[in-house]
């Protein structure tokens, strides 16, 4: 079960509510600066490095724009919330220079004050507070989760003469709707193929297909955000067909497309 809710007045603010049970996200990054806290049962996230962090219920868990990660249950049920948002209005309200290193590295928290802190702005989203309240809350959450000592910090720093040599690549790899040949790819930049598997696991924390289709998930988001058919954005991106596009959407967002349409179709009701 997988609830969405997206403010009408702050559009890029998206709150969501999830129940799992089974392995449900490949490894993936968001376009997004997020925060998350689990509500019950265990989970296990992985980021670049290798090896997982347990989360527990009451946990927070930060994880900034691009930064690859993947939280799947440990066992039995597992009930959890997200905030995701923008990066540079985040930054914009994190008070002092100590709140900038939330946007560094992925880091969990331990702190029931901060469990209690985000459960009630995730409510605030969902009863959709006007803006001025929404930013205030957000506010005082950034200097609470700055102050805050990490239990774990999960460095993902990339390498920016990496990603600038990678830059071609990426684009081709962005907006081709065809699967580019990896040794073509290679070639552009002056690489093996093996030598450009391995500079895109360095250098983004996926390999170039997985980046790939992180990057049309991301896309795809935006467009089902926007209101456009499934069908539509499922070819405008390349999807060999709406079956495709589902396994792999549902992959990357642990939930189907109609749904995530139907709950932003919610939001634009509710601001209509």
């Amino acid at each position: 079960m997988t609830e969405f809710r997206r403010s009408s007045t702050l559009p890029h603010l998206e709150a969501r509510r999830s129940c799992r049970e089974n392995v449900c996200y490949r490894p993936h990054a968001h376009d997004s600066f997020s925060i998350g806290a689990i509500d019950a049962g265990t989970s296990v996230v992985t980021g670049p490095l290798e090896g997982g962090v347990r989360l527990a219920p009451g946990d927070v868990i930060v994880i900034p724009a691009d930064q690859v990660h993947a939280c799947n249950p440990d066992r039995g049920l597992w009930r959890y919330q997200m905030i995701h948002m923008d990066q540079a209005w985040a930054e914009s309200l994190a008070p002092g220079r100590g709140s900038s290193r939330l946007f560094e590295t992925i880091r969990v928290l331990r702190s029931p004050e901060l469990y209690t802190q985000v459960n009630a702005v995730n409510d605030a989203i969902c009863a959709d507070e006007p803006r001025e309240r929404l930013e205030a809350r957000f506010t005082e959450l950034f200097a609470s989760l700055g102050a805050a000592a990490p239990a774990h910090a999960i460095s993902g720093e990339a390498d920016p003469e990496l990603l600038a040599r990678l830059a071609p690549v990426m684009h081709r790899l962005r907006t081709d709707e065809s699967n580019p040949r990896l040794g073509e790819l290679a070639a552009a930049v002056g690489m093996t193929t093996y030598q450009l598997v391995r500079a895109m696991r360095r250098a983004t924390g996926l390999p170039p297909l997985a980046w790939r289709q992180n990057a049309r998930v991301l896309r795809a988001r935006e467009m089902l955000r926007q209101g456009q058919p499934i069908a539509e954005s499922a070819y405008a991106l390349g999807f060999t067909d709406q079956s495709h596009f589902h396994r792999v959407f549902s992959a990357h967002v642990a939930t189907s497309p109609g749904s995530y349409r139907a709950s932003c179709k919610n939001v634009q009701d509710r601001s209509a």
